[in-house]
């Protein structure tokens, strides 16, 4: 294996690429990773904008260990932007952060280039003064509890599309790139930060409550058996979501896919909604981002 080091240019800057041929995948490589993350920018970097970014490293490949690093290492580059985040009750003990904010390819090309294989960030954007602002997307992550799959994701996904319709809000979905679901909501920034959280809150204890053979809105593992854990969770402004087009560290490189309605109600087995680099890519040709809306859509909650 050579550690041999390139640099390239990406938008005008320079960056230092390492180890190309290192396996991050059992059949995938760096370099096939940092070409995915090149080609699939167009559709990934609105989702990513003015968004504080936590990176999962795996740069011993997915079968090595990991870590999640939230804040901007020591060698980063001077062109990469970074917001300073307060993080009360950080378990580094520091009240604030320096986050990296991938805005541009050059710094999407140098995550890749760190093993950051996965991508995640929070349901609020930082403004150019580091200013935090409320969240404008409501997320539901739909967890199944086994032997429950995706396919009982997709059902609870369209019931809750319809308690969400009641209240006038569009919904979208896209696979976790693992076994879930997750159901985004582009909302009008609300005056007070949590209440997006009380909202999906409320919609996923009222899914529950009506469908308490299929749902669980409550965090115990235990009752989550066969069930479909309605996570409303991610909403808290501390907590993060992975990325659409995002992808996974598993097995085989998979990415976490917006996918139609109609393909959701299609599912009827969980391989129907397994989507790998080469898929999304073919996808986002055909489709385009089927998740633009919730670049531009700004519904008020109720």
């Amino acid at each position: 294996m050579s550690s041999k080091r390139t640099t390239v240019e990406v938008g005008g800057r320079q960056v230092s690429l390492s180890n190309l041929d290192k396996s991050l995948y059992p059949e995938f490589t760096k370099g096939e990773v940092i070409d995915y993350y090149a080609r699939i920018a167009p559709a990934l970097l609105p989702h990513l904008k003015d968004r504080a970014a936590t990176r999962i490293r795996w740069p011993d490949g997915v079968d090595g260990g990991k870590f999640f690093e939230k804040n901007a290492p020591s060698h980063t580059p001077d062109w990469v932007r970074t917001a300073t985040i307060p993080t009360p009750g950080s378990s580094t003990g520091r009240d604030t952060l320096d986050f990296v904010v991938v805005d541009d390819l050059p710094t999407l090309v140098w995550c890749a280039n760190l093993a950051a294989l996965e991508l995640h960030v929070p349901q609020w954007k930082v403004g150019p003064r580091d200013k935090v602002h409320s969240p404008d997307l409501v997320v539901f992550d739909l967890d199944p509890g086994p032997p429950a799959t995706i396919v009982e994701a997709c059902e609870v996904a369209r019931l809750l599309r319809d308690v969400l319709a009641e209240d006038g809000l569009d919904s979208y979905p896209k696979t976790s790139g693992k076994k879930g679901l997750h159901l985004y909501v582009p909302v009008k920034e609300p005056r007070h930060p949590e209440r997006t959280s009380e909202y999906a809150k409320a919609a996923a204890q009222r899914l529950a409550e009506e469908h308490p053979e299929l749902v669980v809105a409550k965090m115990e593992k235990r009752l989550r058996k066969g069930k479909i854990f309605v996570d409303w969770s991610q909403n808290n402004p501390a907590k993060t979501t992975v990325a659409p087009y995002s992808l996974r560290a598993a097995g085989r490189p998979s990415v976490s896919t917006p996918i139609t309605w109609d393909e959701l109600e299609a599912c009827e087995d969980a391989a129907d909604l397994v989507f790998g680099p080469d898929d999304v890519l073919t996808r986002v040709d055909k489709h385009g981002d089927l998740l633009n809306p919730l670049l531009k859509d700004r519904q008020p909650l109720p």
